[in-house]
């Protein structure tokens, strides 16, 4: 079976999803848009210019051609999946569409924030995580994975209570900055880190209470990858804030899985799944004042094995390709 995935998998976790594909004994190929570059600094400083004056991105341009061209090169697939389909162009998902026995789509984000009606009729199957849209348009439900390898609670020895790691959101640094107000008193020892360009730091003060600004780190570029679980072992409680628009499950909740750490979220639909537990999971109501220190003092309680398989990408990818 050949099966080759489209993304622009700027976080790495597309590339996992290769991995396994490869271990199962398929030939699979990862197309992954983000990883094109300029090829020298000439091209990158044309690009800005045509941006300017002629309105035009160049790097779009390519990014979208490099997705044929690579198609040529791996030739005709049994399946093809294609992560936030929106991103690509109409002209490159009809040839696309010639070169794959199946049409898959997959939905990172909502419809109300990336809005993909246009493209769709392209596909044979299209996947969510989102349960509004799966209710509104018939898509067929499935959540994100958990990638990581199993690591019990019992073989860490983290330092810190509750640890959070975002990238700059206004209005999720604005609910981070009543929440911490909250903690203080319970003597929570909290670290977050902001990640990505430097050039909203100054937002993120003017926004967050000075006197809570020790328990921030601030990254110019994202954290690699592979260097999360480092800091997720390191804490006891994870801290998954949603953003505007979004019903479903984050990576946060299955990376804590993976690693037995419990979750605060403010995510209400956490209690329709079958992996809840109120005794791990912890839902912020409105004012955020449901939070205790026993929460952070108790240990995690460990899932049911059947449970645990069921979010596991293993069983994610059988799902998506139709794998028995």
């Amino acid at each position: 079976m050949k099966i080759c995935l489209i993304s622009f998998d700027f976080w790495h976790y597309d590339e996992h999803i290769v991995r396994k594909l490869k271990e199962k004994g398929i030939e699979a190929h990862h197309i992954n848009i983000g990883a094109f570059t300029h090829k020298n600094f000439g091209e990158r400083v044309k690009n800005t210019l045509s941006k300017i004056f002629a309105g035009k991105n160049l790097k779009h341009e390519k990014r979208q051609n490099f997705i044929i061209e690579s198609l040529h090169t791996i030739g005709k697939q049994d399946q093809i999946l294609v992560i936030n389909p929106e991103a690509i162009e109409e002209r490159v998902h009809q040839e696309i569409r010639k070169f794959a026995k199946r049409n898959i789509a997959y939905l990172y984000d909502s419809m109300s924030r990336n809005p993909a009606q246009h493209i769709l009729h392209f596909f044979d199957s299209v996947f969510s995580f989102d349960d509004e849209d799966v209710k509104n348009f018939g898509f067929e439900k499935i959540n994100n994975y958990n990638y990581l390898k199993y690591i019990p609670a019992e073989q860490q020895n983290p330092e810190n209570d509750l640890f959070y790691i975002t990238s700059y959101d206004k209005n999720r640094i604005s609910r981070l900055n009543v929440l911490v107000k909250k903690l203080k008193y319970l003597s929570i020892q909290f670290r977050v880190i902001i990640a990505g360009k430097k050039s909203w730091k100054h937002k993120v003060q003017q926004i967050f209470d000075q006197t809570n600004a020790d328990i921030l780190t601030f990254k110019t570029k994202n954290i690699p990858h592979h260097e999360l679980p480092d800091y997720y072992k390191n804490t006891k409680v994870i801290l998954d804030l949603m953003r505007k628009n979004q019903t479903g499950l984050s990576f946060r909740i299955f990376e804590a899985m993976a690693l037995e750490k419990k979750i605060i979220a403010d995510n209400e639909t956490l209690k329709n799944y079958d992996f809840y537990n109120p005794n791990n999971i912890l839902i912020l109501n409105e004012s955020y004042n449901n939070i205790e220190r026993d929460f952070f003092d108790t240990p995690y309680e460990k899932l049911p094995e059947d449970i645990y398989q069921k979010y596991t990408l293993d069983h994610w990818i059988n799902t998506v390709f139709k794998i028995n």
